[in-house]
């Protein structure tokens, strides 16, 4: 970030594997954050990834053992909950730059930004069910308030996944850009920022996020997520058998148990 610019960019850089959500990385956001928060030229912050993907959400080799894994799983859940809830909090607008795929926890990532901008070329979807699993990290709770619960339905049931015209359609991002455009798109919205009060703009934000997560079932929906996700995760040999068969690169056999 230029020392005169007033957007911060965080970019996930794991690009030849689409820049999966570890919890290594959701702790180093956790930490990237803070820390941009609590700097006053700092107007606005963005998320994106590299390559052809903004995240294709956790990383499906790791899920194997770490699915059995009774402490570490449901903290990693924790962790990725606790990421949206301070991206909330801050004070600094956080914008979603979606340049590529956005599927699963990469999803969720977008659905816990303020607003989201999206290259032409990207697709965004849960795409959790095709194999056995099941959203944990937010999608289940934030994706019916952000396109009415039958949409949210058909997307988490079917699995597909959304052109980015669609998804601006169904109010999943705010505009769509050429993708040689996303990062000047970005870089405007946060001139155009820091030309209002911060302080102002922080109670509006403040505000209108203490109505969506304090006013409605929000948080207990996200504990019921993430509760039921971690016991489906570590109990069920159909998400066992999803990430195999995924890492396999074949159809998943599912039954039922």
């Amino acid at each position: 970030m230029p020392a005169d610019a007033e957007l911060a960019v965080l970019t996930l850089n794991r690009a030849d594997e689409l820049n999966p959500l570890d919890h290594d990385t959701i702790r180093a956001l956790r930490a990237a954050l803070a820390v941009l928060d609590a700097e006053p030229q700092v107007r606005a912050i963005a998320i994106t990834g590299a390559g052809r993907a903004f995240s294709a959400g956790g990383d499906m080799k790791k899920y194997l053992s770490m699915q059995g894994d009774t402490v570490g799983f449901p903290a990693f859940l924790s962790d990725l909950h606790t990421l949206l809830t301070e991206i909330g909090a801050a004070a600094t607008p956080v914008i979603a730059l979606v340049n590529g795929v956005a599927v699963a926890g990469g999803l969720e990532l977008l659905l816990g930004c303020d607003f989201a901008v999206a290259a032409e070329s990207a697709r965004i979807g849960d795409a959790h069910l095709p194999y056995g699993q099941m959203g944990g990290g937010g999608s289940l709770t934030l994706l019916p308030r952000a396109v009415g619960p039958a949409r949210a339905r058909e997307l988490v049931f079917s699995g597909r996944l959304l052109a980015a015209a669609e998804a601006r359609d169904w109010g999943l991002v705010s505009q769509v850009v050429p993708d040689d455009d996303l990062q000047a798109a970005g870089a405007e919205i946060a001139r155009g920022i820091a030309t209002r009060s911060p302080l102002a703009l922080a109670h509006a934000k403040r505000t209108l996020n203490a109505a969506y997560w304090d006013g409605t079932a929000v948080t207990a929906g996200l504990r019921l997520e993430r509760e039921t996700a971690s016991r489906y995760f570590m109990t069920s040999a159909d998400a066992h058998e999803g990430i195999v068969a995924f890492t396999e690169k074949r159809s998943p056999k599912f039954t039922g148990r």
